[in-house]
């Protein structure tokens, strides 16, 4: 039985199973890729993510004539990124590249203006970027950041915005208030948001090997979809909380057939984990071409 992807969960699901904490051997990410991309749920799929550096080994990984669409992890520093693009092998279409301009607590707008100007020489240039995405800290100066992103797109150069939904201290997960608080300063500024970081399960939930509660990624799409209609803050933030994925549902069933507003995705060390899940909630009609 083949089975099509819904419009709203088009491309959700970028392919970050290099990273932590999956953390695979690039040779077996890029085979699964391969898997993922030919199978019926393809549409889900968004690039395979791969830090800078690795980029000539991924060279080494593709047959004469195979062709593949990442998006590169800035693990170098950003005045290096345009280097890193132009070296990269044809084989290789860099879809997005995706770069983090601060720590927290770091004036964010020096390294987002690095980083825009690059989006803009990408965009004019032969080898055009689809996305630049600026991974933002959630702290000191980040509405002055989205301004300045807003302000970028709205001239025609193709960025959006990135922040972190999890990871390894307790202080990198946004309470859904933060998080509410970004959806909507996103929405406001028509500005486009990918997240990456403990999502790999549909519903909010306790982890218990870490202690930490982590999102659900049906959460955010179903805060994501109330604030594209409108919905405040508070709304918002109340979506973000919830456990019960039947309201959650209920949200996404009533916006299957249109695409996703705001949200770009997210990026998982799994495809599969998530896939489960929008099986499971009745989302995706899970099948297998014979």
């Amino acid at each position: 039985m083949s089975t099509q992807v819904p419009a709203l969960l088009d491309g959700l699901v970028d392919d970050a199973a290099v990273f932590p904490p999956g953390s695979a051997p690039l040779p077996d990410a890029v085979a699964a890729h391969r898997r993922h991309r030919t199978s019926w749920y393809a549409g889900l799929v968004g690039p395979l993510l791969v830090p800078a550096t690795r980029l000539p080994e991924l060279a080494g990984l593709l047959g004469a004539d195979e062709r593949i669409a990442v998006g590169v992890i800035g693990d170098v520093p950003l005045d290096r990124l345009d280097e890193v693009r132009a070296a990269v092998d044809p084989r290789i279409r860099v879809r997005q590249v995706e770069a983090a301009v601060a720590r927290r607590g770091e004036d964010p707008l020096p390294g987002l203006a690095e980083l825009v100007a690059q989006a803009r020489r990408a965009h004019d240039g032969p080898a055009a970027l689809d996305a630049v995405h600026a991974e933002l800290p959630l702290t000191f100066g980040l509405m002055g950041a989205l301004d300045a992103l807003a302000a970028a797109r709205a001239d025609g150069v193709p960025v959006a915005a990135k922040f972190r939904t999890g990871g390894v201290a307790a202080e990198l997960f946004p309470t859904p208030a933060e998080l509410a608080a970004v959806i909507c300063a996103c929405r406001d500024r028509a500005l486009p948001f990918k997240l990456t970081a403990g999502l790999h399960q549909a519903v909010r939930h306790l982890d218990p090997e870490t202690g930490f509660t982590h999102h659900g990624f049906v959460n955010v799409l179903a805060a994501t979809l109330a604030a594209a209609g409108g919905a405040g803050v508070d709304r918002v933030a109340e979506l973000l909380t919830a456990t019960d994925p039947r309201p959650l549902v209920r949200y996404a069933e009533a916006g299957l057939d249109a695409p996703r507003p705001v949200w770009i995705g997210f990026g998982s060390c799994s495809i599969l984990e998530p896939l489960t899940d929008l099986i499971r909630l009745g989302l995706v009609n899970g099948g297998f071409e014979a």
